[in-house]
């Protein structure tokens, strides 16, 4: 799933493609993609025609982002919600025949557009945006108001993001206080700081010099210090470079993220680790692999 650091390079990108065009036309093909958040999903008629219907004539006037949510706002107070999920993907391409894709690659769409895998068509009046997704698992919703979404708190159990300026070491200190599971499981949560997954929470805990294992309760003011300048450094320079690019994701100038030439741990299993030289071990945090040093990190 992709991170904070590559939805909103995605994020800039779509901005840069869509911003005041207005939409011609809207084509739901899988109605389960547009009719509610959750795993389980019954694909709804009615929001369908409403989906298409109320969306057609609105122009695009921001791109916004929370965490790894995509906030598409509409003319006439409407707005749209993304999630690409694991393997969720944008494509526009332009009346000129220019074709830009932006999420995981899927291969077919390096070609054919629309195709199999594609559940959503936006026909704009300098091109076509396009929704697709392998497995299903991401979500376009639309909201008739924005007055409505707030109500529904969707972000409510969020915490702050990296670059907030909220987000300080009292913050992070209060947060973690009662917090007696593994810090690595603590910061992928979401619910204390949000936006950090897999690749961002092995990089910043080796930066800090804290073990993933260690009970988030027990960091005491150092650690809290070293994590807190960890977590802003590295998520700004991600940002930066535009992201990680691990495994399938891309930006949506097609450009891969360059963040990766400079991870220390994640995904170096068995190399030396970049401090004292010795091999990086891994285990396992809530499923996901972890990689540290057991004697750099404490």
């Amino acid at each position: 799933m992709p991170e904070l650091p590559e939805v909103e390079n995605l994020r800039i990108g779509l901005e840069k493609n869509i911003l005041e065009q207005k939409i011609l036309g809207v084509e739901v093909r899988n109605s389960k993609i547009i009719s509610g958040k959750g795993t389980l999903r019954t694909a709804s008629k009615k929001k369908t025609k409403e989906f298409e219907s109320e969306l057609k004539g609105e122009k695009f006037v921001a791109v916004k982002r929370r965490a790894k949510n995509l906030i598409f706002e509409l003319t006439h107070n409407k707005l749209i919600l993304a999630h690409l999920k694991m393997t969720g993907q944008f494509a526009y391409k332009a009346n000129t025949g220019k074709k830009i894709v932006g999420g995981h690659p899927i291969e077919i769409s390096e070609s054919t557009l629309p195709n199999k895998h594609t559940h959503i068509i936006f026909k704009l009046e300098k091109g076509t945006l396009y929704f697709n997704d392998t497995r299903k698992f991401g979500y376009v919703i639309y909201f008739k108001d924005k007055n409505i979404f707030e109500k529904e708190n969707h972000f409510g159990n969020l915490g702050l993001e990296p670059l907030d300026k909220s987000f300080t070491i009292e913050y992070l200190a209060e947060k973690l206080k009662s917090k007696k599971g593994k810090i690595k499981a603590v910061l992928m949560n979401q619910d204390v700081v949000t936006g950090i997954g897999n690749i961002y929470a092995d990089e910043s805990l080796f930066e800090a010099g804290i073990n993933p294992l260690r009970s988030a309760h027990t960091l005491n003011k150092k650690d809290l210090a070293k994590l807190h300048t960890a977590l802003i450094r590295i998520i700004k320079q991600a940002i930066k470079v535009g992201g990680s690019s691990v495994a399938t994701y891309r930006l949506l100038d097609e450009t891969e993220g360059n963040y990766a030439r400079e991870h220390k741990v994640y995904g170096k299993s068995g190399q030396n680790c970049p401090k004292c030289k010795k091999p990086l071990e891994k285990t396992a945090v809530q499923t996901r692999t972890t990689v540290f040093c057991p004697r750099c990190q404490k």
